[in-house]
């Protein structure tokens, strides 16, 4: 039999690093007892009704131990860590008079919250994070039941004062990157406003000029837990179904969850698929713009022929030509967001058609160049993460200008400065490019 008072000490010493840990006292005449569970896993409510109102009901320290034995959610006890394993699960333990009782009183939110909407997968679970960060906590606690998670809460904005939690395993975080962001979350406390993660994440950046993410903004709990496994560090700021996951690689911004339920193989494909539609959006306009304008001889012949004979009759330059259609593809995207769902689809739709068979047939602009507009929205959008797929929408432009002014040598230069860029960026102290070797171990960081 386990010592109450020797186990009870040992789980607030195991539990007492996060700020979710509850143990409570309660006092009535001649009883004495404690309670000891995870605030977020529980339901209050019922640890009300069942323990402690009874509790103060009945008189007799002996009546009341009866009806602790009687409970039908009543939980054996066969060690300390069986007890702190069932603690991580939403039990709550009860000690009194040397006596130890456990109870299961989860709380289960998985029908109280919304499905995703922005990192959709065609298996595994659907449900995304609320906009309470309690709810959130309890769904992450619910698929990761280490008792080395910890939970910190801080409150941010001297105005709004929002509370945030920065959830993390403090067996496997870097504690130099744990450091370097409570430093700089604790200079946003006199922040009059902060409403969202995406706002939080820009004030807590520390580049003044970031085309790059270097934080993940995501609604999935699976994905969290994926990266609180390998170590990382999520902020979930109350009032925002989004968390930030920290430090982020760029590998990581090309994975999606579909990845960790399909096979081996077809993920390989996939993967394959998504960079070969990174460059396709990324360097295809430029391309175009030098292979047109500078070096039509990196093209077939009949090719090339072909192309030049689609330009037949546009009155500007290729690289205007470019841009143009390309502004009106990012005029046709944000109008897409900017809309109401429910016309949104079937408004730009129509309106792409119009524009594109009008502008061909008016010469402004060459099928071709219809062709490549369709391949780089397309492939833009193969892109899993949505703060890598705007920075594309931004970079490629770039490629452009360098395309204009030296054809596929400015090409060349833009490309290899990017990576050099890259190569040189670190995301609290984890190399942006970092290729794993291990692959055991790359499947773990989504």
């Amino acid at each position: 039999m386990l010592q109450a008072t020797q186990t009870l000490e040992w789980l607030i010493q195991q539990l007492g690093h996060t700020t979710d840990m509850v143990n409570k006292p309660l006092k009535s005449n001649q009883k004495e007892a404690t309670l000891v569970f995870i605030k977020t896993l529980v339901d209050s409510d019922k640890i009300q009704q069942l323990i402690i109102k009874p509790f103060f009901e009945i008189e007799t320290r002996g009546n009341f131990l009866d009806y602790l034995r009687s409970l039908p959610d009543g939980q054996e006890i066969t060690s300390q860590e069986q007890v702190l394993s069932e603690l991580t699960k939403g039990s709550v333990v009860v000690s009194m008079n040397n006596y130890l009782f456990m109870f299961d009183i989860r709380k289960v939110n998985t029908n109280m919250v919304p499905t995703t909407s922005l990192e959709n997968t065609v298996l595994g679970p659907q449900s995304s994070l609320s906009e309470d960060i309690h709810t959130n906590i309890n769904l992450i606690r619910s698929r990761y039941h280490q008792p080395t998670l910890t939970v910190e809460m801080l409150e941010l904005g001297s105005k709004s004062i929002q509370t945030l939690a920065v959830i993390y395993d403090r067996e496997l975080v870097d504690q130099t990157a744990l450091e370097q962001i409570k430093y700089r979350l604790e200079q946003l406390r006199n922040k009059p406003l902060i409403q969202s993660t995406v706002e939080l994440q820009r004030l807590i950046n520390g580049r003044k000029v970031s085309l790059f993410p270097f934080f993940m903004i995501t609604e999935r709990v699976d994905r969290i837990v994926y990266n609180l496994s390998v170590g990382k560090i999520a902020l979930s700021l109350d009032g925002d179904p989004s968390t930030i996951v920290a430090p982020a690689i760029f590998t990581d911004f090309m994975a999606a969850m579909d990845d960790k339920y399909h096979s081996k193989l077809y993920t390989k494909f996939v993967q394959i698929i998504r960079y070969v539609g990174l460059f396709i959006t990324l360097l295809l306009p430029g391309f175009y713009v030098a292979a047109t304008s500078y070096n039509p001889e990196i093209l077939h012949t009949e090719l090339a022929l072909s192309v030049a004979g689609s330009r037949v009759g546009v009155p500007y330059p290729s690289y205007v030509e470019v841009t143009i259609m390309l502004i009106i593809m990012e005029l046709l995207i944000e109008a897409s967001i900017r809309l109401p769902k429910t016309i949104s689809a079937a408004a730009t739709t129509v309106g792409g058609l119009i524009l594109g068979t009008a502008i061909t047939e008016a010469a402004l602009a060459s099928n071709i160049m219809i062709i490549v507009v369709s391949a780089v929205a397309i492939c833009n959008f193969s892109i899993p993460i949505g703060e890598l797929n705007s920075a594309i929408r931004v970079l490629k432009y770039v490629f452009i200008l360098f395309a204009t002014i030296a054809g596929l040598a400015g090409l060349t230069f833009g490309l290899l400065a990017i990576v050099m860029y890259l190569t040189n960026s670190e995301s609290y102290g984890e190399p942006y490019l970092k290729i794993n070797i291990d692959l055991k171990s790359k499947g773990e960081q989504q």
